[in-house]
């Protein structure tokens, strides 16, 4: 009996073994919404001996929440000017700029050179295709006279044309081929008249002369043309400013590229080899910039009071203005001055230095004496005058003494 119960003791405790033993059947409640975990893998006698890894429970992943994407701004590029703008305030001046579209570049580069003048403002009354020849499409010499009646504050007038004016020009019926006798002289009319134009309102008149151009016929007629417009605008009193040279190479001839204004290599004309760019435009009103200002310089502010002048000879009225009225006005001054006043003595002011007398000439009042007779006597007599003439007359050196620079001898003890 007792192995009998041995022997099922130990079948009980095997099987106990093998099934892995009992599982718990009350369990916990599983919460709603929630994903019931796999129940754990019991140890068997299989697993003792193979060791098979348990399978890791499933996690389900939570979704991301989506965030909008930041929008990057594109920085805004701030330009930095060396030189100020000075804003317009006070205008007292106007520089008129008339012209093709080589007036109007021009005018863009003065209001960028006269930016340090508060008083000064540039008006471009420019006009794209215009010239001298085509006066029905726009006629510059009446359209200058108008200009100048319609603004009194102009002081100054800027004038450049010609790569336009390469036409026929019709005289009634009759039709001129361009730079032929007749043509030249119908247009150097029209140049005397928009300077007289400018002349008659006497406002100051700067002409232009055209640039060089990427076409030889047509620099070459320029060229023409360029010294009608220097001899019309100092005809009627106005400046020639020259561009030519500033836009040719070594060899005088066309160049899209050159200095700036600032001395750097840079582009200065298109590609139509007619146009400026805008570092060439800069370049060409810097040659009138100069001229303005020299006229702004030479003209009378607002603060000079005109004196009443004479209308037959236009000397002032003022008696101390006219020639000697400066005189004639100490005079009156000291002339109820009494007689015995004692004025206080001037000084004469010291001459930097004496009369030069030369050392063998007479001595004034001492008759035909003079200062020295002889070399002799200026060097003296005996002993000094002997050691003078044996160094200075006989270039023999002085015998040297103890202490002196010149002693060489090795001192003894």
């Amino acid at each position: 009996m007792r192995l009998r119960s041995l022997f099922m003791v130990l079948v009980a405790a095997l099987t106990l073994l093998a099934t892995g033993g009992p599982t718990s059947i009350a369990q916990n409640p599983v919460p709603p919404g929630r994903i019931p975990s796999a129940p754990p893998q019991g140890r068997s006698l299989f697993n003792m001996f193979w060791q098979i890894p348990e399978k890791p429970a499933v996690q389900q992943r939570q979704p991301r929440e989506r965030v909008a994407p930041v929008q990057r701004r594109t920085p805004t590029r701030v330009v930095v000017r060396d030189d100020p703008v000075i804003p317009k305030v006070d205008v007292n001046h106007h520089v008129l700029v008339i012209g093709d579209t080589l007036a109007g570049q021009i005018a863009e580069g003065l209001e960028d050179s006269l930016g340090d003048r508060a008083d000064v403002a540039v008006v471009s009354k420019a006009k794209a295709d215009s010239g001298l020849v085509r006066t029905d499409f726009y006629d510059w010499p009446k359209a200058a006279g108008e200009l100048l009646a319609a603004d009194a504050k102009v002081m100054v007038g800027v004038i450049i044309l010609g790569p336009n004016d390469r036409q026929v020009i019709r005289e009634g019926d009759v039709t001129h081929e361009p730079l032929s006798e007749r043509w030249l002289q119908l247009y150097k009319a029209r140049i005397d008249a928009i300077a007289s134009a400018f002349s008659a309102r006497r406002v100051p008149l700067i002409w232009v002369g055209a640039p060089p151009m990427q076409n030889p016929r047509l620099s070459a007629d320029l060229i023409t043309l360029n010294d009608l417009f220097r001899k019309g605008a100092e005809a009627g009193g106005g400046q020639y400013v020259d561009l030519w040279g500033a836009y040719v190479d070594g060899e005088n001839r066309y160049t899209a590229t050159g200095p700036d204004v600032n001395g750097q290599v840079a582009k200065l004309r298109l590609g139509d080899g007619v146009h400026f760019t805008k570092a060439g435009a800069r370049k060409a009103a810097h040659f009138v910039d100069v001229v303005i200002r020299r006229l702004l310089e030479g003209a009378p502010t607002q603060n000079v009071i005109a004196l009443p002048t004479s209308l037959e000879t236009g000397a002032p009225l003022t008696p101390e203005l006219q020639p000697g009225g400066v005189e004639r006005l100490i005079d009156r001054m000291v002339s109820g001055l009494p007689a015995d006043l004692q004025l206080v003595p001037v000084v004469p002011p010291r001459p930097l230095a004496g009369p030069i007398l030369p050392l063998t000439g007479a001595i004034a009042g001492s008759g035909d004496a003079a200062l020295i007779t002889s070399v002799q006597e200026a060097r003296g007599r005996g002993d000094v005058a002997a050691g003078l003439d044996r160094v200075f007359g006989q270039g023999i050196a002085p015998d040297p003494r103890p202490g002196r620079a010149d002693d060489f001898s090795w001192p003894r003890n």
